[in-house]
């Protein structure tokens, strides 16, 4: 069967969920896929789903729902969600272009509300932070940093960068912006996982007691044990008594 051009899917994909995405990468967040499904069978849990995922984590709990669709229609597809959720324009591309054939073969042709089924929420794809750049002196003076050459002030007084624009001006502040949110959104997962790992430790350390006091031991709680205490190179604890140097400052 013949690939389906990105842009017949996009034109397709906006028509039946009466969405507004211009690029194939914003499928990454997996709330297009759910719904696309839910066109389909109409009993995907929407309320669950985050259409306006805008972190990861997010992104890998409409997977889970998807997941569980799959195994309760004994739909024999892998779902690669490692990749998609990096929203890359390829890995996506190809999951659509099935999920498109999919569509073809089993939608019934009933009407379908994608607005009323997701109950208004937006479908927005994944924040995207722009690149600073650093080839310019304008983000230095509009973040409030006095950048001046050499600490003179050029003849006449006028100040380098002093007539930046405010347009200008809120294009940084919304680049702050955007930053702040993807810092925040990579501290929620890192704590997502962090929290998961700490519950496995808890639960190996509480084993590994209980068999020791019957004399036992399991070689792979200990080989689970050893990867949780792993470290590497820059990461190490240091020593209770290692000397801590005072001379190097932030």
């Amino acid at each position: 069967m013949t690939a389906v051009s990105r842009t017949d899917l996009l034109n397709w994909l906006n028509e039946l969920l009466q969405i507004s995405y211009s690029k194939i990468e914003q499928c990454g967040t997996g709330g297009a896929y759910c719904q696309i499904l839910d066109s389909i069978y109409g009993d995907i849990p929407m309320n669950r789903v985050k259409m306006n995922a805008k972190h990861e984590y997010e992104y890998v709990a409409n997977y889970k729902i998807m997941q569980t669709a799959f195994k309760a229609k004994k739909i024999d597809k892998p779902i690669p969600v490692e990749k998609l959720v990096k929203c890359k324009m390829q890995d996506n591309l190809e999951f659509l272009q099935w999920m498109k054939r999919f569509w073809d073969a089993n939608y019934g042709g009933q009407g379908y509300d994608a607005v009323a089924r997701r109950k208004g929420a937006p479908m927005e794809g994944p924040a995207t932070v722009a690149p600073l750049n650093t080839s310019r002196a304008t983000p230095a003076v509009g973040l409030g940093v006095g950048a001046r050459t050499g600490g003179r002030t050029p003849i006449g007084g006028h100040r380098s960068g002093s007539a930046l624009s405010n347009e200008a001006v809120q294009h940084l502040q919304e680049q702050v912006k955007e930053l702040s949110s993807h810092l925040e959104g990579l501290e929620k997962e890192r704590d997502f996982y962090f929290e998961k790992l700490r519950d496995i430790e808890i639960l190996v350390q509480a084993q590994m007691e209980t068999l020791e006091s019957e004399g036992k031991e399991d070689s792979t709680l200990k080989e689970i044990q050893k990867i949780l205490y792993s470290t590497e190179e820059g990461f190490e604890v240091p020593d209770a008594g290692a000397p801590v140097d005072e001379e190097e400052t932030f």
